[in-house]
């Protein structure tokens, strides 16, 4: 799917509104950097409402979505898209394929028996749908997000009329019908319609018009439009979901052997070493990390390692493998075909970047931060660098983690220079005194290098003045040479506050840019009953 651009100019005049999320006074007890102390830290009296974080990102560390019944005989899924087997344990198959569900009892692998083939083997769960639900619909998205609705059905490739439907945000029971539509003067944009139960069964969206079923309802305005704005044309491109491991053989062993890795060009050279493009059993596009010798303990990574490999969202890179038999120590992890934040904001072309791209980009990393938040995992060094993004803006955080084992003098700020001081909260540095809150700042930071597509923070500042200054108050001046609006630079400042306790929580990030432009569009009208 090729990048695509949304068009909506925010209002500058919208304001910023402080949701109750962000009054939460959490006690977070902070760490002392060189610690051997646990670092997941125990915020307490937490009020963070699960059903908010879960509808930003999937935690895949659950129970699938689709509800089988515990009896699984005779129990068919259908494919939803194709797979490729990649072990001799698992079953390649072709969208629409049957196969009949022998065992759902592992979260992230699933054994069936084609019923096509009748082979037996393993299969990822969420590649897979029980058969005649909801879920098995072309058109059926699932938990996605408003905006991420609005940024797959913008794609240039979608015609007027291009639908999806997905569950709604703020009705656990209910669903929203996105459509592309197209104005004068407005040019594309997306409508949102809510769909509606009814007490008896069925579904509406105008009350005049009531149907058995999803599936009846969107035959019936596949039609006629019916009062919506366009008839629906053709369900939106489904993006294919998560893998989080090579292979199912991989899904608890996860030390490979080195001979299994071919590393085809160099990408980059990062905190920890070098970053290669390569592949897995030449087949598999992956980004490798070669660690530096001597960087850090390997003890140490691979402890960290485990626990990293552990949270998976879908904001976060997945850690697939690990080579540490011998140096250097490898890192295999998800493949992002645009690098890092950083570069991509620096070599792109500003037409293919418009100001909506980046409140887009804004939530992305904002959902990733807040499930860490949700995990109490603190991140240390959240920065443009340690953004990856691929196809369609799709943005990403990687190397959550790793910065607290790191034995490089760049991430100790008693050897001086090389500290990261410009991303880092003050309490952090002079104090080494790290925390959720100390993310917070960082992200501060993080926005402004994305609003002003990759400049250098506190330009022609050098760290230890920055440190200086930043202890007596000053905080980066809003730029003249970029639109940031009023109310996202008072955002900044917020996460720049002195005080770590009055500083917004991730969670409150994410519903703000999330929410962004909405309150922020024309606003129209819902089908009239």
């Amino acid at each position: 799917m090729g990048t695509c651009c949304s068009r909506h100019s925010p209002d500058p005049t919208h304001h910023l509104v402080l949701h109750h999320g962000f009054k939460i006074q959490d006690s977070i007890d902070v760490l002392n950097k060189g610690s051997s102390e646990v670092r997941y830290v125990a915020e307490l009296n937490r009020q963070h409402g699960t059903a908010s974080i879960k509808r930003h990102g999937v935690d895949i560390i659950r129970t699938p979505t689709s509800t089988l019944h515990s009896s699984l005989h005779g129990r068919i899924v259908v494919a939803v898209y194709n797979y490729q087997s990649r072990e001799m344990s698992d079953v390649s198959f072709v969208k629409g394929d049957r196969m009949e569900l022998l065992d759902d009892s592992e979260p992230d692998w699933w054994r069936v028996r084609h019923l096509r083939t009748s082979e037996e083997g393993l299969i990822p769960w969420n590649f897979v749908a029980e058969e005649k639900s909801v879920e098995s619909e072309d058109w059926f998205f699932g938990k996605i997000s408003r905006k991420e609705a609005e940024k797959l059905l913008l794609s240039e490739e979608n015609q007027r009329g291009t639908y999806l439907v997905r569950d709604s945000e703020h009705n656990p029971n209910g669903f929203s019908l996105s459509v592309k539509d197209w104005e004068g003067g407005r040019g594309y944009h997306v409508k949102h319609y809510k769909i509606k139960s009814l007490d008896n069964g069925g579904y509406y969206i105008a009350t005049n018009q009531t149907f058995s079923s999803l599936p009846e309802l969107i035959s019936a305005y596949s039609k006629n439009s019916l009062g919506l704005c366009h008839v629906l044309a053709r369900s939106c491109c489904k993006p294919q979901p998560q893998i989080w491991d090579l292979g199912p053989n991989l899904r608890d062993q996860w030390e490979i052997d080195r001979s299994e890795i071919q590393l085809i060009r160099k990408l980059g050279h990062g905190n920890f070493g070098e970053v290669w493009y390569g592949k897995w059993r030449n087949n598999i596009e992956v980004a490798v990390k070669t660690l530096k010798q001597g960087s850090m303990s390997t003890q140490a990574f691979l402890q960290e390692a485990s626990i990293m490999k552990k949270f998976r969202h879908d904001r976060l890179i997945a850690l697939y493998a690990v080579c540490s038999k011998d140096e250097p120590v490898l890192i295999i992890q998800e493949y992002m075909c645009n690098g890092s934040l950083l570069d991509f904001l620096r070599n792109c072309d500003s037409k293919y970047l418009q100001f909506g791209d980046l409140i887009y980009i804004a939530a992305q990393v904002a959902s990733g931060m807040a499930y860490l938040e949700l995990k109490q995992l603190i991140h240390r060094d959240l920065a443009a660098r340690n953004v990856l993004i691929g196809e369609n803006n799709m943005a990403k955080i990687c190397d959550f983690g790793l910065a607290r084992i790191i034995e490089d003098d760049e991430y100790c700020p008693r050897q001086g220079t090389r500290f990261p001081v410009k991303w880092t909260a003050p309490e952090a540095i002079v104090y080494g005194r790290f925390s959720i809150k100390s993310d917070v700042w960082s992200f501060g930071i993080l926005l402004m290098e994305l609003f002003t597509y990759g400049q250098v923070p506190y330009p022609g500042m050098h760290g230890r003045e920055v440190i200086e200054q930043v202890e007596h108050g000053y905080r980066m001046p809003k730029p003249v040479s970029h639109f940031i609006p009023d109310d996202i630079y008072r955002l900044m400042l917020l996460c720049w506050d002195s005080d770590p306790d009055k500083r917004p929580t991730f969670e409150f990030l994410n519903h703000y840019f999330e929410d962004f432009t909405i309150t922020s569009e024309i606003p129209y009208r819902e089908v009239s009953d």
